[in-house]
């Protein structure tokens, strides 16, 4: 058999779509931020680039997987084996790689495609490949639709690619190619899936927390904390920057002028892009992000969210707008940031009858009497900085 090699090799979705210049910058940036990955876990790697795949080779590749397949822009990462071209060499890595997996009885179906235009169309390699594992094992059975197990194999210039399974990547774009935003992070379940959402087009993120001090639980600036660090293993790397305002001004000040109860949410929820607002230009963020959605809560709905964007006149992003919680909740499942016991993450601000429909001049004269901008300025004179460092280590400051 002709020589073999194992390798990680990834694919990417979406940039296939854009022109040849920005696809070129787009794969730049891409391999800059796996190798960025790699070095920091302390992988020796080395890069191939054909085209429309990114091939990895290193002493460990299991590892090198696991890690790539939490890169944006990525759609799925194979462990593969690489073979000549000539098709009796990928047959026999084809039985090999089957014989440890299929048995008497399976079902199974060979995936194959090709890059020549010439020789043996996609279709007619699979089917050889596939009666040359079917010869070799006993009592199988071909099922296209629905086979026990599945082998793909990819007949490239540079020779063949031998693999049996696909681990799922994020997609989307590379971290960076869309600039940087401010986050809203809170202890809870919804912003951290929005700051994803917006990690996975490409934006880099810079975090902000609002600490309510005695007015919230315990847990709370802990587990938005927590939730940073877990954000941060998508991008390994990247250090991933957070700031801490304390806003317990607000809630003092709301209670000593006894401002309506009803109008708290809308308040907080402006003030919080208020002094999201003023970070921006010192961040370098083009736009800043919440957790938002549309009519979960009585602060969202739509004549709310109206008179909270008001606020600002920066871009305020929402990309959680038309998830159900379900939905989100799934996904922080999925990316690891969901908590079944969080522990005490109380708002004790939070009004019995909040009002789903503020008027913005009742507000704004609110907001006046409590002196906002000194409450703004006061949240921003004292920030402290949190950053997550590779392998999730979190570093005050």
């Amino acid at each position: 058999m002709g020589s073999r090699e194992k390798l990680v090799m990834v694919r990417y979705g979406e940039l296939f779509l854009k022109s040849e210049s920005v696809k070129h910058h787009f794969i730049g940036m891409l391999l800059r931020n796996i190798g960025k990955a790699l070095s920091a876990s302390a992988l020796s790697y080395h890069f191939e680039t054909p085209r429309g795949r990114i091939l990895i080779y290193g002493d460990q590749l299991e590892k090198i997987a696991d890690i790539v397949s939490r890169i944006f822009g990525l759609v799925d990462v194979s462990i593969c084996t690489r073979t000549s071209s000539v098709l009796d060499d990928i047959c026999t890595e084809a039985i090999s790689l089957a014989s440890a997996n299929l048995h008497a009885g399976m079902s199974f179906a060979v995936r194959a495609k090709r890059q020549q235009k010439t020789g043996l169309n996609s279709q007619e390699l699979g089917t050889l490949i596939g009666s040359a594992i079917y010869d070799h094992i006993p009592d199988l059975k071909v099922d296209l639709d629905h086979p026990d197990y599945e082998l793909f194999v990819e007949v490239r210039n540079f020779g063949g690619l031998v693999y049996d399974s696909r681990i799922a990547a994020p997609g989307g774009l590379p971290w960076g190619t869309q600039g940087r935003v401010l986050a809203l992070l809170s202890s809870g379940i919804d912003s951290p899936v929005a700051s994803w959402l917006m990690m996975k087009r490409g934006c880099e993120i810079t975090h902000l927390h609002l600490d309510a001090g005695r007015w919230a639980g315990k847990d709370v600036t802990l587990a938005a904390i927590e939730n940073h660090r877990r954000l941060s293993r998508w991008c390994t790397g990247n250090p991933l920057s957070m700031v801490i305002a304390n806003s317990e001004l607000l809630y003092d000040r709301m209670d000593q002028l006894r401002i309506p109860p009803r109008y708290r949410c809308v308040i907080c929820k402006r003030f919080m892009q208020r002094v999201a607002g003023k970070l921006m230009e010192k961040e370098g963020a083009l736009a800043v992000v919440t957790g938002e959605n549309l009519g979960q809560v009585a602060s969202q709905t739509l004549a709310n969210l109206s008179v909270i964007s008001e606020a600002v006149t920066v871009p305020v992003l929402r990309p959680l707008i038309t998830y159900d919680k379900e939905e989100t909740i799934t996904l922080a499942r999925m990316i690891g940031t969901f908590d079944a016991h969080p522990g005490d993450l109380a708002c004790r601000a939070v009004p019995s009858m909040p009002a789903t429909a503020a008027v913005l001049k009742t507000v704004t004269e609110c907001e006046q009497k409590m002196g906002i901008d000194e409450i703004v300025a006061t949240a921003l004179s004292g920030v402290r900085f949190v950053t997550a460092l590779n392998c999730g280590i979190v570093k005050e400051s």
